[in-house]
């Protein structure tokens, strides 16, 4: 009988053994926590933040401002909806919109010097420790602005967007549109510099056939999994959710007031006045006044003069001046006021003119 007790142990030892493999086999494994499945998806990389832009984007496409500019665009560029996906339009837009100059994501220009990448962007918004909807969120020039825009246009999974150089010292992006017989070429201005206050998306200011090939923009300034302030991230898409489903022509006038004040060329007190003036009188938002203001760009693209200059509206004229005063000689960073303010503003698919 003693013989037998370490036998029976070692017997019902390996017997529950068993039963609790089997029992572990059989239990499905542990779903992720709704906290867990909140913390993966806070916007605070790279790729989370762009994968939030294709959804808003996603959702402009039922404004019908952002239909009329879509439809306007085709019809100016002679594409058919296969040809110029609206998808891609809406977050192509909704990206030009946010990140040029004077856009709603507060983004300024100024001469910097810099590489033509949006690498020191990127850098000035991962710095942040804080953000409000009245500060500048990073300085940066005309190729900076144009890279950072196609860099994210490629992101989204928006393919052919490319650097052009219109003039040897300045930089807008264009979206390359496979076509017959040869591929439409849409110019991005993500400044106003050399063009007038009424272009924008699409615009005829600049002929993007001087320059012979668009290289799509195919380097990678920040890694996908690169963290971000979450602040900053939410300020972002704060702003999406306001001004992506409002017309372009609102989004230009809107562009024009905030640009003069992180310019410093209005107060924030002026902004507003203009802007309520501008309430009282809403910009045209028909086709037949998108149809007006793009024969009047193309009119004055065609008066260019042959040596590659032409008049430059006043509201480029500052930025102008800055650009020449500079050629030939060392360039230095800009410096602005840190204190302009900007009124916030609120929007909806069918304001012309955004207001209070």
């Amino acid at each position: 009988m003693q013989n037998t007790g370490p036998g029976i142990r070692l017997f019902f030892g390996a017997l529950i053994l068993s039963a609790l493999s089997l029992s572990a086999a059989a239990t499905p494994p542990t779903r992720p926590s709704a906290a867990n499945t909140n913390i993966s998806a806070e916007p605070n990389t790279v790729a989370d933040l762009v994968a939030r832009l294709r959804k808003q984007a996603e959702a402009s496409q039922s404004s019908p401002a952002v239909r009329a500019d879509y439809d306007a665009l085709r019809s100016a560029q002679s594409l058919s909806a296969a040809q110029l996906p609206y998808a891609d339009y809406a977050y192509l837009r909704l990206l030009f919109e946010a990140t040029r100059d004077g856009g709603y994501w507060n983004l300024h220009w100024a001469i910097t010097d810099r590489e033509p990448n949006s690498d020191a962007i990127w850098s000035q918004w991962r710095a942040r420790r804080g953000t409000s909807p009245t500060g500048i969120t990073a300085t940066a020039e005309c190729d900076e602005l144009s890279a950072l825009y196609a860099f994210l246009a490629r992101r989204g999974g928006v393919r052919n967007v490319g650097l052009f150089w219109p003039t040897a010292n300045h930089t807008v992006a264009v979206w390359r549109i496979p076509a017959a017989p040869r591929e439409t070429r849409i110019v991005v201005p993500t400044t106003q510099i050399f063009l007038s206050q009424y272009d924008s998306f699409g615009s005829r200011g600049f002929d993007p056939w001087k320059q012979a090939k668009i290289y799509e923009y195919g380097r990678r300034d920040i890694a996908d999994d690169a963290r971000l302030p979450p602040a900053l991230i939410g300020f972002f898409l704060a702003q999406n959710d306001k001004y992506a489903r409002a017309s372009g022509l609102s989004l230009q006038r809107m562009r024009q007031l905030r640009d003069g004040v992180l310019a410093g060329s209005l107060s924030a007190d002026q902004a507003r006045r203009k802007r309520n003036a501008n309430a009282s009188h809403p910009p045209p938002s028909t086709t037949a006044a998108r149809t007006r203001i793009s024969s009047a760009t193309c009119k004055r693209a065609q008066q260019r003069p042959s040596d590659g200059h032409r008049p430059t509206p006043p509201l480029a004229q500052l930025r102008l001046d800055l650009h020449r005063s500079h050629i030939g000689e060392p360039r230095k960073p800009a410096t602005r006021a840190r204190n302009a303010i900007w009124p916030t503003v609120s929007s909806s698919a069918t304001q012309h003119w955004p207001s209070d």
